[in-house]
């Protein structure tokens, strides 16, 4: 059996650029206090630690995609499905870059609306990344551009997060 295990997160996020370190910003976090703050390098020792198979983090904040490295369960899927899905990883989806991202997502729009009109029985992550990206950057009134890749040092493999048509 194949543990697997999503993390979603909206909501604020800063990047330092002195520091080079982006943050999640809490409800309880105070501008110019950073104990509440929660660094990316946190995300990505949490995420390390998470013993699953695959991991996708999907993320809708400012400055999420400072996550980012540059750049058998499924007995009726195509062997390519299957070999990704054999593979560990730890994937990252989020609604920008680093930049600052609207309050009202159109990335979470565009997220749910690929999700929901989706027929195929197997989607990986990856697929359905392309499918709602370029709608996120024609229809974002602050000219977002979502980002997908592997979460740096956290134990991917090569794998893909396999969304499961129920």
């Amino acid at each position: 059996m194949c543990i697997r295990d999503r993390i979603f997160y909206a909501g604020h996020g800063y990047w330092d650029e002195r520091s080079q370190q982006g943050y999640w910003l809490p409800s309880d976090a105070e501008q110019r206090r950073k104990r509440a703050w929660i660094p990316n390098g946190t995300i990505v020792d949490y995420i390390n630690g998470i013993k699953t198979q695959h991991t996708l983090l999907i993320s809708d904040a400012c400055f999420s995609g400072g996550i980012f490295k540059t750049r058998s369960a499924f007995t009726s899927a195509p062997s390519a499905t299957k070999q990704l899905y054999s593979l560990p990883s730890r994937k990252a989806m989020t609604s920008g870059t680093l930049t600052e991202v609207p309050d009202k997502s159109v990335f979470v729009e565009y997220l749910t609306r690929r999700l929901e009109s989706n027929d195929d029985k197997y989607l990986g992550s990856q697929q359905l990344f392309t499918r709602f990206r370029t709608a996120v950057i024609n229809n974002s009134p602050t000219q977002q551009i979502p980002q997908f890749g592997e979460i740096r040092q956290a134990g991917d493999e090569g794998g893909d997060f396999i969304f499961v048509r129920r």
